[in-house]
């Protein structure tokens, strides 16, 4: 998953970046307004986390903007002010949620969790495709209730994947939401992920759709036969 943060505090916005990406998500920084609308004009994310106290453009101007083009990906929205105008021109402007100045890291953390959950149609924090689980709080994956060790890349493909069971999702589409902007960007590299993930999870696992992308589903699914 690929989260945009814009926040223009260097110290909350490099603690924020470096524990997202410890959690598993490739992460992009921007420290104002203007730059941080630019990239989330212009890249996909998952969801974003927007400051609205913001140098250039200010963050609800950003979030206004973000929606009139059509860029609807969950964002969270952080201030130093805790009035409840704040927090409705907030959500009026197109938040999906609210988080006030001072906070706990955990808490952002579990927010974005279930904020990306919904977006994608799943309502628990435990994804599941037939014997694998993929336990999106702890970062646990098992197969058959036993814990399968996958690298961060790894894990981060078959997160996106089973966010986004039942659909057919492309090899750019997962270059885009598993790596961050800086990151040099390979699409041979998406195949070897997913060959190693069926060695660990099962050859089914995972379909390839000839020309189109990857999809994972229940075992069971009609769909897939």
């Amino acid at each position: 998953m690929r989260i945009l943060i814009v926040e223009d505090e260097p110290t909350l916005g490099q603690q924020l970046k470096s524990t997202l990406e410890q959690n598993g998500y490739a992460v992009d920084l921007s420290t104002d307004g203007e730059d941080g609308h630019f990239l989330g004009s212009t890249e996909d994310y998952d969801a974003a986390v927007l400051d609205l106290g913001l140098p250039e453009i200010d963050g609800l101007t950003v979030l206004g903007m973000w929606r009139k083009e059509g860029r609807n990906f969950p964002v969270l929205v952080l201030t130093a002010r805790d009035s409840w105008s704040d927090k409705v021109a907030g959500l009026d402007a197109g938040a999906d949620d609210y988080l006030a100045k001072p906070f706990q890291t955990e808490e952002l953390i579990a927010r974005l969790r279930a904020l990306i959950r919904r977006a994608s149609g799943n309502a628990s924090s435990e994804l599941t495709a037939g014997d694998v689980r993929l336990d999106t709080r702890s970062g646990r994956v098992t197969l058959a209730g036993e814990p399968v060790k996958l690298t961060a890349q790894e894990y981060k493909l078959l997160s996106y994947l089973m966010h986004h069971k039942g659909k057919v999702v492309s090899r750019t589409e997962l270059i885009e939401h598993i790596y961050d902007q800086d990151f040099d960007r390979d699409s041979n590299t998406i195949e070897v992920f997913v060959t190693r993930i069926r060695k660990k999870l099962g050859a089914d696992v995972i379909t390839t759709i000839r020309g189109l992308g990857y999809s994972l589903d229940d075992p069971e699914d009609p769909a897939r036969e």
